[in-house]
């Protein structure tokens, strides 16, 4: 019986709690978001089946391929393997209705979902609107759950303007937040009721519109310039909340260097190969995962090093500094010790000067150096996940809507398969060891 009094008040403290937070921000003082649980360890399994579930903003195949390709390059340990359900315009009912067709075939073993954007019908929240989206909500990790799958239960995002395509619009925007807000707080409690996991994409977005309007201009569109469908900075944001969902430690490595010995020790998935007069030749299967590819002569993967412009919402990286992607995420650390005075690191084509206070602290190669000697191999990986995920979208909306699926819907899935392994095995064949150079001079 004391367990059933004492819950409730500790869940009201919370939720007072996170409600005074958002008083603080300016502009979202209506809003009552309920605290969102917090993932305790690593949820993911090696070998896990990953199935990225949504509408169109998931058909985007943004926030899943940061997934995929931070799933495969960044944890390799994991061996996870990722496919994208994403459909354009659909609500819970309609994933509800295509699930054992389109995705349980493919026996997933975790499954992330993210509904609520057209669920929410774009007007103010009604009680209908909760009400279905609760139920079929349960009803779609019930579902998996019966079909052996573990569950992130994931909010949507925000609106950032009144889409003008959404004819049966109306309200204002805080409104149509509200209303999300609303849902997403329903989210948690369907997560929580059904004992699985929670990703808060919902409340990190429109803080970080907030915070992004403020420093980079009212031009910033976190949500998207037509208000739902958001650009590289917001579905960056979208990626953080699932991975960090996840339970991932963000620990992509460590080199530690003694100048005075002029020795380096690495951590698991690094090698030394050679170090000789401050330079350290590495070589690495595991990447960190890089926010820019360098300028190809094709159309560019992730956004292009040398014009990425960190005011834009088309850029990851201005996306990190909205939310800690890469202290919670994305460290490889360079920590150096004995140093005299300042030191400049080259890597790769860039050179840094730090402190030896910096560096023996730790310096995090992957925010200090942008553009690495990662970015290449980075790209190729991420442009071959790019294809199996393009695929991946045909293959449900198309070929499993063909003529020929309605007479032998099994013989076309087995047909389509053997066309998306080519897909699938190219990314690992793109996935290779990078051998690179750090070089540590005192100034």
């Amino acid at each position: 019986m004391r367990s059933k009094t004492l819950l409730p008040s500790i869940f009201f403290i919370l939720a007072l709690a996170t409600h005074v937070f958002a008083q603080q921000v300016p502009g979202l003082e209506k809003f009552k978001p309920l605290p969102a649980p917090k993932t305790s360890g690593l949820i993911l399994k090696e070998g896990d089946r990953l199935a990225i579930c949504g509408d169109s903003i998931t058909e985007q195949k943004m926030y899943s391929r940061i997934m995929e390709d931070y799933l495969t390059m960044c944890v390799p340990e994991l061996k996870i393997t990722v496919r994208q359900f994403g459909w354009s315009g659909e609500k819970a009912p309609g994933f509800l209705a295509r699930m054992t067709n389109d995705c349980l075939r493919f026996k997933p073993t975790i499954a992330t979902t993210c509904y609520g954007m057209n669920d929410h019908l774009y007007k103010p929240y009604e009680e209908q609107i909760g009400k279905t989206y609760r139920e079929k909500s349960s009803a779609i990790v019930e579902a998996f759950k019966a079909n052996g799958v573990r569950v992130v239960q994931g909010s949507a995002g925000c609106v950032g303007k009144m889409p003008t395509w959404v004819k049966s619009a109306n309200g204002t925007v805080e409104d149509l937040n509200l209303n999300l807000c609303t849902l997403r707080n329903i989210g948690i409690e369907v997560a929580e009721q059904e004992k699985v996991s929670f990703a808060d994409v919902f409340w990190p977005m429109l803080t970080s519109d907030v915070q992004a309007r403020q420093k980079h201009g009212a031009d910033y569109a976190i949500s998207g310039k037509d208000g739902v469908h958001p650009g590289w900075a917001g579905h960056t944001v979208m990626s953080y909340a699932f991975l960090k969902a996840f339970g991932l430690n963000g620990d992509i490595g460590v080199f530690s260097v003694d100048l005075k010995a002029n020795k380096m020790n690495v951590s698991k998935g690094h090698e030394v190969i050679s170090q000789q007069d401050g330079a350290f030749q590495i070589k690495s299967s595991r990447y960190p995962f890089c926010a820019c590819v360098p300028e190809t002569n094709g159309p560019p993967a992730y956004p292009v090093c040398g014009g990425d412009d960190v005011t834009k919402d088309s850029s990851i990286h201005s996306a990190m500094t909205l939310v800690p992607f890469n202290l919670d995420l994305n460290r490889l650390m360079l920590v150096v010790k004995n140093g005299k005075g300042d030191c400049t690191v080259t890597w790769g084509g860039a050179s840094k000067s730090f402190t030896s206070e910096q560096l023996a602290n730790g310096i995090n190669l992957a925010e200090e150096f942008p553009q690495n000697p990662f970015s290449e191999s980075f790209a190729k990986v991420d442009s071959a996940v790019a294809a199996k995920q393009a695929f991946e979208t045909k293959q449900i909306k198309q070929i499993f809507r063909s003529p020929g699926a309605k007479i032998d819907m099994e013989g076309v899935a087995a047909e389509s398969e053997r066309e998306r392994t080519p897909l699938a095995e190219a990314i690992h064949a793109a996935f290779v060891p990078v051998t690179h150079v750090i070089k540590i001079v005192p100034e």
